[in-house]
Formats: C-alpha cells, sequence, structure tokens
C-alpha cells in the first residue's frame, strides 16, 4: 500500500500535529474513501488514534498515515494542498484515473 503526500500537504499537517490539543495523543492521519461511485472515489482526513486493527503506512514526509487495506481506491493516493484557486487538501489517486473532483 502505497500514499504519497506532498511537500506542501506535509507542511500544514505538520503543524495540525505540533498543536498543544493534538500532541502526546498517539495521533495519526487517517485517509479515507467518503463515497465512491463508478470508477473513482471521493475522500476525507481526519488525525486519530490508531487502534491495532488498522493498517499504518509510513511515507517519505515522515508522516504516518492510516489506511484500509481492503479499498482498492486508497491504493497510490495522494494527499496535496493547494493555494489556488481554492486554499486546502486536495485527495486524489492517480493510479485510479481520479484527478480530481468533478
Amino acid at each position: 500500500m502505497s500514499v504519497k503526500i506532498t511537500r506542501n500537504a506535509a507542511k500544514i499537517i505538520k503543524k495540525e500535529f505540533e498543536k498543544e490539543e493534538n500532541q502526546g495523543k498517539g495521533l495519526a492521519l487517517k485517509v479515507f474513501v467518503t463515497h465512491s461511485h463508478g470508477d473513482h472515489a471521493h475522500y476525507g482526513l481526519d488525525l486519530v488514534k490508531p487502534s491495532d486493527k488498522d493498517t499504518v503506512v509510513s511515507t517519505d514526509k515522515e508522516i504516518d498515515v492510516i489506511v484500509d487495506l481492503s479499498d482498492p481506491f486508497l491504493e497510490g493516493v495522494k494527499i496535496d494542498y493547494l493555494y489556488f484557486p481554492e486554499e486546502g487538501f486536495v485527495i486524489t489517486n492517480p493510479s485510479k484515473g481520479n484527478h480530481g473532483d468533478h
């Protein structure tokens, strides 16, 4: 299972982990499918404490990500953070042909 986090996204995610209310709680980033239809999915993010049943994937940005191995739409997911045209996270899966919301 692979998860790609861009430099912009990693910077924002690390700032969230550094917030006082998130420190020392053993939180990890969770990426999940909010809904899927046809050949693509829509995604969400959350900071949660991993359970024993969760699969945690390490990334090259030193951020652990919880993913559901049984969901094929999560294999190869890419987490980005854009500043234009609208500021916010953009989660896509280029390996599944999903290059953004429609």
